[in-house]
């Protein structure tokens, strides 16, 4: 875990060297401080000797200044490492993320894998920075303090045998206990980022239902199971510092007292004491920041396993390596394809799927909620793989092609149409990126989006805001659909696209394929029949099974489901 998580360290591995290297240095400087301090106290102060205090004091400065620099350079060192460090992961982590399947994203949630894009990467940020300082400053400055202390008076040095099993067995206490507690805590997180992605999302729901007073309640109530959360773990961690503070003014109190009554009887030098107590309060300040990077330890370990299982996990849908199949037409093949979200095939979504889709042909397909037509059209981009049989697309299994290939050409417009911050021209080159504005304006044209475009002041060039936010929900599923165009695929899907559209609309967006996608494979999920009457063929499906299979004059003879749906579509039409 540590090594695959560390790697990414990457081109910042020089600064993250440097860093406990200019660190020996200031810990050199250091300990040497108290030791001219005590020859200014002894050879100076008490013989009065003006010139040796001066000189010494004035070394005493430059070693000063030298550790301030050293310091100054440790810190600087350390927070380029650790802030490239979190570059670096955070971007491994969003391109992991980009590799997944819908089953991968489905496993670990959107609000997990923000918080962990987010609040655990700075976690491991701010432990990787005190490590890399800290991992290094303590057990140098620690080792080098002991033995100057020791080399000046091994008597008063036994104290350190009583101080240190109790600062270990405080640590290894918090570090036992308090583990299991991050870990709820930053899941309570995940919890609460959810709530959050849910509401802002469905904004406009919470207030035409005027369920504001509703949503805030619940968002205390997340946020109040983050604090407790927090609480029950952060207690035991601020136990840390209290307890290295007793030990550490404990054996201060004791140093004074033993090495006062031994300064009295001459066994000490007065100076020789005063830098024993500052080689004391370097060992004791060490061991505490030891205990603090445990503790830090123990909060980031958390965040560095939910880290691991987003680098660890593989996608579910890969192609094969050098796969070079391209589709040679848009025919389609099912060939009892079953399909479960859970890869139970006592669950099944989809069952004993068989069906042969020319190149070229129109399909449409109808169904009641429930009847798993978006899983059908979804197994032909390979969104997801079916659980058992096969899909063939232009004649090779789906399975052959690289991803990149096959969705280029496959175009699908999902049944929840997402734009992105920027421009609507923007947004029509996620199609194709080299389209021209004759392209742009002849797709736009085609999906009746061309008149609107232009009513708005900037046209194409029109900022869309966060999510589309300034497009109605007929308008958005135009674009989407003018944006599939743009791509020029063999097959196009359409999943209930245009259910936000009138029918004169519907209609025309219809004629237009007629006339410039006749060699396209065109795939209509609809919920209106009047969507796909016009069909070379329309399936009908009900509960994860084609029932039927024909045209419309055909269903209507011989498909109950499909002629119950007609006639009461018709019956509404008409009151």
């Amino acid at each position: 875990m540590y090594k695959t998580i560390f790697s990414h360290v990457g081109k910042y591995k020089k600064q993250a060297i440097l860093s406990p290297v200019t660190i020996i240095g200031e810990v050199l400087m250091e300990v040497l401080i108290p030791i001219v301090m005590g020859k200014i106290i002894d050879n100076g102060i008490q013989k009065g000797d003006i010139g040796y205090v001066a000189k010494m004091g004035g070394l005493m400065v430059v070693m000063s200044i030298c550790s301030l620099c050293f310091g100054a350079l440790a810190a600087r060192f350390s927070a380029v490492a650790a802030m490239g460090f979190a570059k670096n992961l955070r971007s491994a982590l969003f391109r992991k993320v980009q590799g997944f399947s819908f089953a991968n994203v489905d496993r670990f949630s959107t609000a997990s894998l923000t918080t962990r894009l987010t609040t655990d990467v700075t976690n491991i940020q701010n432990a990787f920075m005190m490590f890399i300082r800290s991992a290094f400053r303590s057990p140098i400055m620690l080792v080098c303090a002991t033995v100057m202390a020791v080399r000046q008076n091994a008597k008063l040095s036994v104290i350190f045998l009583f101080a240190i099993p109790v600062l270990g067995c405080a640590v290894f206490f918090i570090i036992s206990k308090a583990h299991p507690r991050f870990e709820k805590m930053l899941t309570k997180y995940d919890s609460m980022n959810g709530r959050i992605q849910e509401n802002l999302i469905g904004i406009r729901v919470v207030k035409a239902f005027a369920r504001e007073d509703y949503e805030k309640k619940r968002f205390e109530e997340n946020t109040n199971d983050v604090r407790l959360a927090q609480f029950a773990a952060e207690k035991l961690v601020i136990l840390n510092m209290p307890i290295m503070q007793l030990v550490m003014y404990a054996s201060i109190v004791a140093i004074l007292y033993f090495g006062g009554h031994m300064s009295v009887k001459g066994g000490i030098e007065t100076g020789e004491l005063y830098s024993f107590i500052m080689f004391v309060g370097q060992i004791l300040m060490s061991l505490m920041m030891l205990s603090m990077l445990f503790i830090m330890f123990v909060v980031s370990r958390a965040s560095l396993q939910r880290i691991y299982e987003v680098l660890k996990e593989e996608p579910t849908i890969v192609a094969p390596e050098g796969a070079s199949v391209s589709a040679e037409d848009g025919s389609i093949r099912f060939e009892n394809v079953s399909f479960s979200y859970y890869d139970d095939m006592k669950n099944l979504a989809l069952e004993g799927i068989d069906l042969d889709i020319h190149s070229g042909e129109t399909i449409g397909i109808i169904g009641g909620t429930g009847s798993s037509k978006t899983s059908l059209v979804q197994l032909i981009p390979r969104l997801y793989d079916a659980t058992a049989g096969r899909v063939l697309v232009g004649g090779h299994d789906v399975k052959e092609y690289p991803l990149e290939t096959l969705r280029d050409q496959v175009a699908m417009v999902l049944q929840k149409n997402v734009l992105f911050s920027g421009t609507i021209r923007d947004n029509l080159r996620w199609g194709d990126e080299n389209a021209t504005d004759e392209e742009i304006i002849d797709a736009c044209k085609s999906a009746c989006a061309h008149d609107f475009i232009m009513s708005f002041p900037d046209g194409y060039d029109t900022d869309l805001g966060q999510g589309g936010v300034n497009v109605s929900g007929g308008q958005k599923q135009r674009l989407c659909i003018a944006r599939a165009l743009l791509k020029k695929p063999k097959i196009i899907i359409l999943d209930d696209s245009t259910s936000a559209v009138d029918t004169a609309t519907d209609s025309s967006i219809r004629k237009a394929f007629r006339e410039k996608l006749g060699g396209t494979t065109t795939i209509i999920i609809a919920q209106r029949i009047t969507s796909v009457m016009d069909a070379d063929r329309i399936i009908v499906m009900d509960s994860g099974r084609i029932t039927d299979i024909g045209t419309h004059a055909q269903l209507m003879e011989s498909s109950e489901i499909y002629r119950e749906v007609y006639d009461s579509q018709q019956k509404g039409d008409e009151e």
